[in-house]
């Protein structure tokens, strides 16, 4: 990774943290185990990174990886012999990496299913059909065995799921309701980043207004494709960021700054998942409450 002005300045173990979303504390074993070096020579912990410097973090391959079960609480939304359905809380990270090996929504599965997940994905990704980013929370669906794993992920790839995200816009949007399609690969610049890219990967995002406030609308996004970072890039491409998403523009407005404490990242959640079940082909339909921080953040808009 070549280092541009945005991250000139910064601490390397500040800067791998933020790269490969870990702790910093993960991050600074990655340096001191030589799993990081800066222009092909190991540095220390505090190096503080210059313009072109060229980052390369060792990703262990996952066979390498203990992921272990973990006896972690989870808000199960459905479960039968053949899926789960959870509802992530905002903070989680799906499943684990190098020096991000535990705590995940995988280490807290492997308890909980007791080995009842499809194998497909290999040991670090046990069931996984699709992903939600750390800060971003709500419903996904995840497979408990190999058959349903691929029903599910066929289902993914025909645009035959079903998932609508609520999130806080800054703004307004000029048209109640609208559809974002523009395509969607890695930042040309700032490789830590996704965003609208001639020739990238198609990406369509269908979004509608539920509520307008001084300054802010309350929507509701459903997606047609399923890229990394899709609604995040699209409200930001469009100059609407998501609350709290400092990442792709968010996190600018007095408003924000107030409300620091209850801005945990961009303020989106996964509300609805709706499928036919892998098994009894019936139509399944799941809706889950927006988190606590969510709901009051849209308390204080209508008070403005």
């Amino acid at each position: 990774m070549i280092i541009n002005e945005n991250d000139v300045g910064k601490r390397l173990d500040v800067y791998v943290s933020e790269l490969i979303e870990i702790t910093r504390s993960s991050a600074q074993g990655l340096i001191e185990g030589g799993d990081v070096l800066v222009n092909d020579k190991a540095q220390s912990k505090n190096y503080r990174l210059r313009l072109g410097d060229n980052v390369e973090v060792n990703e262990r391959e996952p066979s390498e990886l203990l992921v272990e079960a973990e006896n972690i609480p989870l808000d199960i939304a459905y479960e039968d012999e053949d899926i789960i359905v959870i509802n992530k809380p905002s903070g989680m990270v799906v499943h684990p990496a190098p020096g991000n090996e535990s705590g995940t929504l995988v280490n807290a599965l492997l308890y909980h299913c007791k080995g009842t997940l499809s194998g497909i994905n290999g040991v670090i990704r046990p069931g996984i059909v699709h992903r939600i980013d750390k800060d971003t929370s709500g419903l996904l669906v995840v497979a408990k065995n190999d058959e349903s794993h691929v029903f599910l992920s066929s289902l993914l790839k025909d645009h035959g799921i079903k998932r609508v995200y609520h999130a806080i816009l800054t703004g307004h949007l000029k048209e109640s309701k609208g559809v974002v399609n523009a395509p969607i690969a890695r930042h040309p610049v700032d490789r830590k980043k996704m965003a609208v890219v001639h020739g990238g990967r198609e990406a369509i995002t269908h979004y509608e207004v539920i509520e307008e406030y001084p300054s802010f609308t309350y929507a509701k996004m459903e997606l047609e494709t399923g890229r990394t970072h899709q609604i995040r890039v699209h409200m930001s491409h469009i100059g609407h960021p998501i609350i709290g998403d400092e990442v792709y523009g968010g996190g600018k407005t007095p408003f924000e700054k107030a409300n620091k404490s209850l801005l945990d990242g961009q303020i989106l959640h996964a509300k609805i998942l709706s499928f036919p079940h892998p098994r009894t082909k019936q139509i399944l339909t799941l809706e889950c409450d927006l988190p606590s921080n969510f709901s009051e953040l849209l308390t204080k808009l209508k008070k403005l």
